[in-house]
């Protein structure tokens, strides 16, 4: 799933390659993905991007036209891209075919000559979970409503104060964006490695110590992960993404602080990594849904 980083990379990426071009047309191919009908898509016909921010993991694309300020938020889910595409063919993907394609956005060309550049949103897999809004406000998006303060920017203090009121796992509390809005399950594992803690850790019981090392790990994790994603090309995000992860997506392979190897807790859909020497005091978790807390 793309987190923060890479979302804040598309973010920059489009602020570079879409602002100041007019759309000409949005095609939809996936309806399904689509989760807004007030204003209608046809209202980005004609309207020139002003801009490309992030709200957690949402991607906001900033349009002006006859309707006004509206923006086109899309939310990647689990298994949806952006692709980047110098020439786009005229005609449009099929609507409700089989393939990857949910929606492509035409974008008019810098030079009178050139080509009609622009992006496919995509998404692999049966689980379609992309979803597009077009909207006056972020804000009537139900998921930007409710984001809690964004990861990349929560002091030390603020973090405490959210995480004492949770009492709830660690790791459950950092990708729960209503409490911490832009880490998923790669980040979090990423972050629980560099603080040294346990995913099932309760939040409530953070010593003061740990919650130093906790924002400490968050701000270098995530600052890194940003510097390196930011100003690569949208194609080549997903493997910088994975050249940069210590213990996610990597059980079985040693750990690379203290070379113990780093291990796996599986649920139904998804599962975490972790090592035992930097994280748990030695003790493995049991790779069941009902592990016992490591305090």
């Amino acid at each position: 799933m793309p987190e923060l980083p890479e979302v804040e990379a598309l973010a920059t990426f489009l602020r570079e390659r879409a602002v100041g071009r007019t759309i000409v047309r949005a095609d939809v191919a996936a309806i399904n993905a689509v989760k807004t009908f007030d204003p209608p898509l046809s209202a980005l016909n004609g309207a020139w991007v002003t801009g490309a921010s992030r709200h957690g993991k949402f991607l906001d694309l900033e349009v002006a036209g006859e309707a006004g300020l509206l923006h086109l938020i899309v939310h990647l889910s689990r298994a949806g891209w952006l692709h980047w595409r110098e020439s786009l063919p005229p005609a449009p993907p099929r609507p409700g075919g089989k393939g990857p394609i949910a929606l492509r956005l035409h974008l008019a060309p810098e030079f009178e000559q050139g080509p009609v550049a622009g992006f496919d949103l995509t998404e692999a897999g049966t689980q379609k979970r992309l979803a597009v809004y077009l909207v006056r406000d972020p804000l009537e998006v139900p998921g930007i409503a409710a984001l809690g303060p964004d990861a990349l920017t929560i002091s030390r203090d603020e973090l405490g104060r959210v995480l004492s009121t949770e009492r709830a796992q660690l790791k459950k509390a950092l990708t729960h964006q209503a409490v911490l809005a832009g880490v998923g399950n790669a980040y979090s594992d990423e972050i629980l490695h560099a603080a040294r803690l346990s995913p099932f850790k309760n939040t409530a019981k953070l010593t003061d110590d740990e919650l130093t090392r906790l924002h400490e790990a968050m701000a270098s994790i995530l600052g890194d992960a940003v510097e390196r994603s930011v100003g690569q090309k949208a194609a080549t995000l997903k493997s910088e993404k994975r050249s940069g992860l210590r213990v996610h997506a990597r059980a079985g392979l040693p750990c690379p602080v203290c070379g113990d190897t780093v291990r796996e807790v599986s649920f139904a859909d998804r599962a975490f990594q972790y090592c035992p020497t930097c994280q748990t005091e030695g003790r493995e978790l049991a790779d069941r849904r009902l592990s016992r807390l490591v305090k």
